[in-house]
């Protein structure tokens, strides 16, 4: 028998071919509808389905994607530095006076700041008043501008901050963490310690603020960054190196390097040979560290793409008969900033001379903060008994000996350090606005 060779329909085919009229060979409008009508069902499932999933994530995240949004890697929007935000010309923001201001500040809380160590949290700590995070800075001739974290995430975006000195700068650097943290969502900030650093990472923006140990700047027996040789002090004034490597490549460098140094009038150093151990007056070997330090800078540093700052001293308040006459104290129990000029003996003249001069002779463009005379009005604002010692709380005996024991060294956070930032963070946006 021959095979059939005619074509077997499909059942599919055969289930379409059963619902076409008999005498019609065009498909129905109704058929045409059903083809017209399907894709577009399926297409609005898709996107209903997208748009819940969208919808959902916006409800999980919702504080994160108003963040993103603002950010520039989203609309990539330059800052607007606005009129009230620019400095004057020939306005010195470190001449001024402390306003009392309880509207606006403190511009961040103890609570709200989960970075903070317990050397600063005066409040917690016991500290029965708080109006020393009251007090604003007002410089004569202008106006500060108002500290806007996203702003200065944004300048700081894929570059790193690195602050280096000693305690006093950790301060600094804890300050402005607090002072940007809010602004970014949990899970998208972290703080490491590897030591001798600490690094504050954000992640949206890709950058670090950072801290990094180095209470003299140049190499010591005290580097350790937790345990650090306090009562013999030998440094070596011709060398930076092991701390440079650190430093090399940071966008924002913030040094400062004061009160290690004053330990006592002479320290112990070695230049040239590591072996020749000599008794250095401290303002000598301030100057030659400084000038190892000011040669590093010379050599290494990029002016077109990193920024310098150094801070000055920061102020003690070891005795209040300077600031109030016949008295036997120190910074223990003050509540208020000194009013009128004032300059403690806590702060070495000519140490402060040596800083302006080696930054005078320097070719690379290295501005100072002068943090000095703001902060020596600012006798309330240490930890006094409030704080750590040895890296314990005092205990209830140690708060009652306040002479012996009260630290007018250090600074309570929320508290002076802010101001300080406020003032760098006023700079940088001058920066920012003349470059774009």
């Amino acid at each position: 028998m021959p095979r059939d060779t005619t074509e077997q329909p499909n059942p599919i085919t055969k289930l379409f071919v059963h619902r076409r009229p008999a005498m019609t060979t065009q498909p129905s409008p109704h058929y045409r509808r059903i083809q017209l009508v399907f894709p577009l069902a399926l297409f609005s499932v898709l996107v209903l389905g997208t748009a819940r999933i969208c919808l959902d994530n916006l409800k999980n995240n919702q504080q994160y994607l108003m963040w993103r949004g603002l950010s520039r890697r989203s609309f990539r929007v330059p800052i607007k530095v606005s009129e009230d935000e620019i400095i004057e010309d020939g306005c010195n923001v470190f001449e001024g006076k402390w306003i009392w201001d309880n509207q606006s500040y403190p511009l961040y809380r103890e609570e709200s700041c989960p970075f903070l160590v317990k050397q600063t949290t005066c409040l917690r700590n016991g500290r029965p008043d708080s109006f020393y995070q009251n007090w604003r800075w007002q410089p004569n001739s202008c106006n500060l501008p108002k500290f806007n974290a996203l702003k200065f995430l944004e300048m700081l975006r894929d570059k790193r901050l690195m602050f280096v000195g000693d305690s006093i700068q950790r301060g600094m650097f804890e300050s402005m963490v607090c002072l940007v943290q809010s602004a970014i969502p949990d899970g998208k900030k972290s703080l490491t310690r590897i030591a001798p650093r600490k690094i504050f990472a954000v992640e949206e923006f890709n950058a670090t603020i950072e801290y990094y140990w180095a209470p003299f700047i140049i190499e010591s027996i005290s580097d350790h960054a937790t345990n650090h040789t306090v009562l013999k002090r030998l440094v070596k004034l011709d060398s930076v190196a092991k701390h440079s490597r650190e430093w090399e490549g940071v966008d924002i460098l913030i040094f400062e390097s004061y009160v290690w140094w004053m330990y006592k009038p002479q320290i112990n150093a070695t230049y040239g040979s590591p072996e020749n151990i000599q008794e250095y007056n401290t303002t000598t070997a301030y100057r030659l560290a400084l000038e190892t330090w000011a040669n590093w800078i010379e050599s290494s540093i990029n002016p077109q793409t990193q920024k310098i700052f150094f801070a000055t001293m920061s102020p003690t308040h070891l005795w209040n008969w300077e600031w109030k006459p016949g008295s036997d104290g120190n910074c223990f129990t003050e509540t208020h900033p000194i009013e009128g000029s004032y300059w403690g003996t806590g702060s070495n003249l000519e140490i402060m001379g040596i800083v302006k001069d080696i930054m005078g002779q320097l070719k690379v463009n290295v501005r100072l903060l002068n943090i000095t005379q703001l902060s020596e009005f600012r006798k309330d604002g240490h930890t006094s008994v409030f704080g750590e010692r040895k890296g314990k709380l005092l205990t209830k005996e140690q708060r009652s000996d306040p002479k012996t024991y009260a630290d007018c060294i250090h600074w309570c956070l929320p508290g002076v350090p802010d101001s300080w930032n406020e003032i760098l963070y006023a700079m940088l946006l001058q920066d920012y606005r003349v470059h774009h």
